[in-house]
């Protein structure tokens, strides 16, 4: 049962520009709707929620949001009703529960993606957070709202090779039953991860070539053991083409590079180069490292202003207008379509659990869905002991995949 106290519109306590804000194509690639999280805290003594703080605190950062606050509900992330006109669709939300018995309380946040980043989101959170506890925002504390720096003249023809990033049309839902997805959390200590970077390093590399990093070992062991847990189930998955996809910050790649404050979409995805699931399997850990790497070390300066203005294509357009008329989403990310892929996020860079409101650091932060397609997010843990990885698998496989995550390590 879910009891409503209040709920609120909370709009900029100063004027605001009336121009609208100029999405750059970094914002509108890939998920338009919104992107859900959860920081939860416990209890402590003396721990009060001052409301009104927290409303007119919000009101000194927004932009033009309308968020609503819930007090006591079993449900931890705002619902948004995407049947609404696009124009009325509130671009963020922010439900506060408190938890029965007083043992703690969540912030559940919904983002709007075309607005922002996790960069971004983070930074934002932790700037309110800041201002709760009564505290003032430096003039570089203030989101810096300019995206048209993202506006590069558009080339002739790309800068350089770029690889196909052809959308995936959704499936009807008779045909993705095979392909069912279920989420489960993972926790590496900083031991296992330590392991993992040893396990990755093993083989001899290059004078003047730096150690794969905690990054490259841990994505190349979600890779392998996704392989393995396909190979299991069917042994002549050895064939089958797989990559793994996942988007890097720009803002330091850019020249100059964007304000640590920018407030948009600074991202430009990439993908490994091609191979099979055998290749993943029959080689060490060093393999997908280098891999992710390759994917990595391919996003220059010249490869994000021809992704940029290149990745916005017809079917991206058309998917835009579709989900703005209320039609929803009419196609996925690409390569989602093959469940040998893995869409991977990492966070592990981002300060999320600095987002103090007074009440200490959060307890808990994550993302609150399950994916329709294979994915991987991996953030700090906590208590700073190593990692969580939030997974997206199949639901047939996760139990191979649980069981080879933590063999050997």
């Amino acid at each position: 049962m879910i009891t409503i106290v209040a709920s609120y519109n909370v709009t900029p306590n100063q004027p605001t520009p009336s121009d609208p804000i100029w999405l750059s194509d970094s914002d509108q690639i890939g998920n338009l709707r919104h992107v859900n999280t959860i920081y939860a805290y416990k209890s402590r003594p003396n721990n009060t929620i001052d409301i009104e703080r927290m409303k007119n605190s919000l009101s000194k950062i927004l932009l033009k949001a309308q968020p609503h606050l819930v007090d006591y509900t079993m449900e931890l992330v705002p619902k948004v009703d995407y049947t609404r006109p696009s124009e009325d669709m509130p671009l963020m939300l922010v439900q506060l529960t408190r938890f029965c018995g007083g043992e703690g309380l969540a912030i559940g946040v919904a983002f709007s993606h075309p607005l922002v980043d996790g960069a971004a989101a983070t930074f934002f959170i932790n700037r309110w957070a800041k201002l709760v506890r009564g505290e003032e925002l430096k003039p570089d504390e203030v989101p810096f709202l300019d995206r048209t720096l993202l506006k590069f003249p558009e080339p002739s023809e790309p800068c350089v090779d770029l690889p196909e990033w052809k959308p995936v049309r959704f499936m009807p839902d008779n045909i993705a039953e095979q392909n069912k997805i279920s989420a489960i959390l993972l926790k590496l200590s900083s031991s296992q991860v330590e392991k993992l970077k040893k396990k990755a390093n093993e083989q001899p590399s290059k004078e003047g070539v730096r150690p794969y990093s905690r990054f490259e070992a841990i994505s190349s062991h979600i890779w392998r053991c996704a392989s393995k847990a396909h190979h299991a189930h069917a042994s002549d998955e050895n064939h089958q083409p797989t990559v793994v996809m996942f988007s890097v910050d720009i803002r330091s790649r850019l020249n100059p590079p964007l304000p640590h404050n920018y407030f948009g979409n600074a991202l430009a995805k990439t993908v490994t180069p091609k191979c099979s699931v055998g290749d993943i399997l029959s080689n060490p850990l060093s393999y997908g490292a280098q891999k992710i790497r390759d994917a990595v070390y391919a996003v220059t300066y010249e490869f994000i202003r021809s992704h940029l203005s290149v990745v916005l294509g017809q079917e991206q357009l058309d998917n835009i207008r579709a989900f703005f008329s209320g039609q929803g989403d009419i196609i996925g990310v690409p390569y989602s379509g093959n469940p040998h892929n893995i869409l991977l996020t990492s966070w592990m860079s981002l300060p999320v659990y600095d987002a103090d409101f007074g009440w200490g650091k959060p307890v808990h932060f994550g993302l609150a869905k399950v994916f329709r397609e294979v994915r991987a997010h991996i953030i700090i843990s906590p208590d700073g002991d190593g990692v969580l990885i939030s997974m997206n698998f199949l639901t047939a496989l996760m139990d191979l995949f649980k069981k080879f995550f933590y063999e050997d390590i």
